[in-house]
């Protein structure tokens, strides 16, 4: 007999041939081999996944039905807690057991039995006739159980009288007081609503559910999708105090079975696949290309945002090494970036004298002590201008929140102090231009004063020229009277002279001053001018001065422009009133601060028209004024000056009518210059 040609004993051309019809021969074999066992696997997977399934749904059901019934023993158990401690009365019983039975309808009733077996409430009033012993032996071996151990306990399942099935359970809660036995409460379930309430509609579509006793005797059943197949079921024990129930599921789903059609549904199923990956390809190469453009349009547009920003942008990290500054602070420093990456303290933008300034914040920032409340400094330039800089430091976070550094907002403040300090500039001569408009609407009542010690001058000197021109008059007669005569002339030029130097002083256009001065010296230098100001009115002019006040640290100039307006204020509001209420009264006495400092406080008092509510809300504002002639100004001036010594000027009503306005200044040795704003 001739041997079959082996595969390896063939030409080698007619192996490669042999081979191209070999090759797709296995694949087409291995390819067939892997379709068939595929569904062969995916059914078993599928029978396993079905089974895992409800294994793990009967572990939940089985748990929802544990929770529910420990939930209700709960309540239960805090009664019993509650009517032993004596805080729970019969009579208040049935309202704390219709409270729970609203709560689940697998609860039939709640009972208190005595110690003695009879029922001393319940929510069905069919048991208030029974006693212990009328009960189902079960019930009475479960409460004995409950008493002898001391511990909660359920009874054997129970049929009703007129069902062949087990349909209750009845759970006990002893009760003790001095560890003598006083009663229990009982708890009766439906069997079959513990089923209906607490197992899932869903769950019972899929499955059919059984309660079982210890002996497997079933207790309940749902089986609202019908009966179970027997191809998957799972059973768990319910392990209640003192009895033992199994619940038993039992699908309603067969064994899965194989596809119709495999082959052709394979290939439908590839052919599908090959295209849908195909196409996920597309789209996925898609997306990408378009998430590329827009992060280059992101980036673009963050750069151009960074370069048009005008507030500088500094990051450091987490050891004080600057990682970033945009272009707004390289060209507020006037340093290329690359001289600032990297660099750690002390920052070539410091300024010497500040150093110690400097290092004192940053070990603040990296201590993450520093608040987001911003803190002016100085920095300086390559050239070593110096500028002033207003900054705000943040932490700086990555994606999942954790601090990376910190970043630091930087603002130019230059032309902002420049701002302030053209304002404070037209502060002072906004001042200056009040006391001369002061002086002006008293300068006719002045002419008049100065008129008095002139013509007394003038009466002096010439009485003491008739002395000298009198020949019957001896030298001695002359000596007497010219003496005299002449010290009161000099006392009226003297008089006179005062009165044009602090006029001079007033209106004098100077920078403020902070010294020690006397409030009572200030007043008492202003009394000539105030009461020039109440001559015309007839207005009486009071002045109360505690002795021994300290001095104030302040301007004499402010504080007098500040009196004699609040002055004149007051005698103009008291114009219209009877010449017995013109009386303007000031008081000068001992206070305490808001912040608890010695103060001299100061108050100008009258009986005037006083401030309506709708006038006091803008009383300070500036160019509000309730005169036809005012300009607004004064009162704001007078508020402006008294902030800059450090106090606040306030008002209130008279109780005798009018307005009272005061303010207080901190003693001079309280108050040092430092202290005051500047």
């Amino acid at each position: 007999m001739t041997p079959l040609p082996s595969l390896f004993n063939l030409p080698v051309t007619a192996r490669r041939q042999t081979w191209r019809w070999v090759l797709p021969g296995v694949l087409v074999l291995l390819f067939l081999g892997i379709l068939t066992g595929l569904p062969w696997q995916a059914q078993r997977m599928e029978s396993t996944e079905r089974q895992e399934q409800l294994i793990a749904d009967t572990l939940w059901v089985e748990q929802t039905i544990r929770f529910q019934l420990d939930r209700s023993n709960e309540s239960l158990r805090l009664i019993a807690s509650e009517i032993g401690d004596g805080q729970l009365l019969p009579q208040k019983f049935n309202e704390r057991a219709a409270t729970l039975l609203s709560g689940g309808r697998e609860i039939k009733r709640i009972g208190w039995l005595a110690a003695d077996g009879h029922t001393v409430a319940s929510s069905d009033s069919a048991d208030l006739a029974l006693a212990l012993s009328q009960w189902p032996l079960a019930a009475q071996e479960a409460l004995a159980h409950a008493v002898d151990s001391r511990v909660p306990a359920y009874s054997r399942p129970m049929a009703l009288p007129y069902s062949p099935r087990p349909v209750l359970f009845d759970y006990f809660v002893p009760m003790f007081a001095d560890k003598k036995y006083v009663g229990a409460l009982v708890l009766t379930y439906y069997a079959s609503a513990i089923l209906d309430e607490m197992v899932p509609w869903w769950f019972a579509q899929e499955n059919q559910i059984d309660l079982l006793d210890i002996d497997d005797k079933l207790i309940a059943r749902r089986a609202a999708g019908g009966p179970g197949r027997g191809v998957y079921t799972h059973q768990r024990t319910l392990d209640l105090s003192g009895q033992s129930v199994t619940l038993r599921t039992n699908s309603v789903k067969g064994a899965p079975r194989l596809l119709p059609n495999l082959l052709m549904g394979s290939v439908i199923a590839l052919s599908l696949g090959l295209l849908w990956s195909l196409w996920a390809l597309w789209r996925d190469i898609n997306r990408r290309l378009a998430t590329e453009g827009a992060l280059r349009e992101q980036v673009t547009f963050r750069t151009a945002m960074e370069n048009s920003l005008v507030t500088g942008l500094r990051a450091r990290d987490l050891e004080g090494r600057v990682t970033y500054a945009n272009p707004a602070f390289c060209k507020m420093v006037d340093m290329p970036a690359e001289r600032l990456l990297g660099k750690l303290p002390p920052m070539p933008y410091w300024a010497p004298e500040a150093t110690p300034d400097y290092e004192r914040r940053f070990a603040e920032v990296l201590a993450g002590t520093v608040t987001q409340k911003g803190f002016e400094t100085i920095f300086q330039r390559a050239n070593g201008e110096r500028f002033p800089v207003l900054i705000f430091e943040s932490a700086l976070r990555d994606l999942d929140g954790k601090q990376t550094g910190w970043m630091g907002s930087i603002l130019d403040i230059s032309e902002r102090k420049q701002a302030e300090a053209l304002n404070q500039r037209q502060q002072e001569k906004l001042q200056a231009s009040a006391r001369l408009a002061s002086m002006g609407e008293i300068a006719s009542t002045l002419a008049h004063e100065l008129n008095q010690p002139l013509a007394a001058i003038s009466s002096y000197t010439t009485g003491a020229l008739n002395l000298l021109g009198d020949p019957a008059s001896n030298g001695d007669d002359h000596r007497a009277l010219l003496k005299p005569a002449l010290e009161k002339a000099a006392a009226q030029a003297l008089r006179a002279g005062q009165i044009i130097r602090s006029v001079h002083a007033f209106v004098k256009q100077r920078e403020p001053l902070r010294e020690a001065v006397s409030m009572a010296a200030i007043i008492d230098t202003l009394e000539p001018l105030i009461a020039l100001q109440a001559q015309p009115s007839f207005t009486q002019v009071e002045i109360a001065i505690t002795t021994g006040l300290p001095a104030v640290l302040g301007d004499r100039v402010l504080l007098e422009q500040v009196l004699l307006n609040l002055t004149r204020n007051a005698i103009e509001s008291m114009q219209q009133m009877p010449p017995a209420r013109r009386l303007l009264r000031i008081t000068l006495s001992r206070t305490l601060t808001a912040t608890g400092q010695a103060a001299v406080l100061t108050e100008i008092i009258d009986q005037g028209h006083g401030i309506p509510e709708n006038v006091a809300e803008r009383l300070y504002s500036p160019f509000f004024s309730t005169k036809s002639e005012g300009m607004g100004m004064g009162l704001n001036i007078c508020r402006t000056a008294i902030e800059f010594h450090g106090g606040r000027l306030t008002h209130t009503s008279n109780p005798a009518g009018g307005t009272i306005f005061q303010f207080a200044l901190p003693f001079a040795d309280e108050n040092p210059n430092a202290a005051l704003p500047a």
